[in-house]
């Protein structure tokens, strides 16, 4: 027996509990489906800098902006880019002006939940398909046995989604970049060197087709990013599941860079995270599909170095849902009136992410964003 919901959201990040939220708050009940066993299943990542006019936007219309406000990261704008030497090319404060401030991913997360009816998340539920029905309506089936059907079937499912398949054959390929994620717990007491390196915000350092990337979290502690240019398969030759070789290993291409920074690997607490960056094709879209469509990741998964991924997918969200309330007796012109804004918008994001990728790991990384945060800083 399958369950109807008029609205289903497949994922329960950001984008997808935007979507709910501003769709709660005119008035339209939406049910959010998650493969997650709880909202604390697992962590949620690291700092999120939240823009003016995409991720704030959003959480305006979500009537949660105030809020947002009071769990900013005080500090978190300042920034700090060297080269292999240890040698500081930009340093810059946060003298909270800046339109960007950053959040913890959790913390925000946590404020979208909060601000959803009780039972409107239904986690543990991984989903195992998708198919159309008739008029519009899809049925979605899960991996413990239950389905849904549903009017309005909205993917926000994230890189690898179960939704995509119904409008798009697209899937994400292999950057060219690998990261290894390592974590400094109570940086200020147990790695006072390291704390001092990367400051108060986000950290950059760049050089030889690689860098490191890191953030002072609220928690106090640095999380850290090592990339690498690196073929597909260079992660599976590292044995993870021993710290020790895997730092040997991660430092092994960081020889004659200071030790300072090859501390931020060396000095790590606990496990070391592989990942590997993946990217859908700048420009991915899809013909209209009568009752879906997707928002995030799911639509337009991109690399993390223009820092849009979070705010577009907050951003979809709340333009979609806001088609949706606007049009409640035309979901097929809501649904085209979103797309109609969504594809040009992330495409130039998706190749803002790419170039971006190009310039820091390029054979002159370091000296270009050199030159592009001093002529950000003067005003050019």
């Amino acid at each position: 027996m399958s369950t109807h919901h008029p609205v289903a959201i497949i994922g329960a990040g950001l984008g997808g509990l935007t979507a709910a939220r501003v769709l709660h708050v005119h008035g339209v009940d939406a049910a959010v489906f998650d493969l997650e066993a709880s909202a604390s299943a697992r962590t949620q990542g690291g700092m999120l800098d939240i823009h003016e006019d995409s991720g704030q936007k959003a959480l305006r219309a979500a009537g949660l902006y105030e809020e947002f406000r009071r769990i900013i990261h005080p500090g978190g704008q300042a920034l700090r880019l060297l080269g292999p030497d240890g040698t500081v090319r930009v340093a810059e404060e946060d003298d909270a002006t800046g339109g960007r401030p950053e959040v913890d991913r959790g913390e925000l997360r946590d404020l979208l939940l909060g601000s959803l009816p009780d039972g409107t998340v239904r986690w543990g539920r991984k989903v195992t398909g998708a198919r159309p029905l008739d008029d519009g309506r899809h049925e979605v089936t899960f991996a413990d046995g239950s389905a849904v059907t549903t009017d309005l079937l909205i993917g926000a499912d994230g890189a690898w989604s179960r939704i995509r398949p119904l409008l798009s054959d697209a899937r994400p390929a292999y950057t060219g970049v690998s990261f290894v994620e390592t974590d400094l717990l109570d940086a200020e007491a147990r790695h006072p060197r390291s704390a001092a390196l990367v400051g108060g915000g986000f950290f950059l350092c760049l050089g030889e087709l690689r860098g490191f990337l890191a953030h002072r979290e609220t928690d106090g502690s640095l999380h850290v990013y090592t990339a690498l240019r690196a073929d597909e398969g260079w992660l599976d030759t590292v044995d993870f599941g021993d710290a020790a070789a895997a730092k040997a290993a991660v430092l092994a291409h960081f020889d004659g860079w200071d030790e300072g920074l090859r501390g931020l690997v060396a000095d790590a607490d606990g496990a070391l995270v592989p990942r590997r960056i993946h990217a859908l094709p700048v420009g991915h879209r899809w013909d209209r599909v009568p009752g879906v469509t997707l928002l995030g990741d799911a639509a337009h998964l991109m690399s993390p170095f223009a820092g849009e991924g979070a705010n577009l997918a907050m951003l979809d969200g709340a333009e979609l849902a806001e088609s949706v309330a606007a049009r409640p007796d035309d979901p097929e012109a809501a649904l085209a009136a979103y797309e109609e804004a969504l594809f040009p918008r992330s495409e130039a994001s998706a190749a803002q992410s790419a170039a971006s990728l190009e310039t820091m790991f390029g054979e002159k990384g370091l000296e270009r964003m050199t030159e592009f945060f001093t002529s950000v800083r003067n005003g050019a």
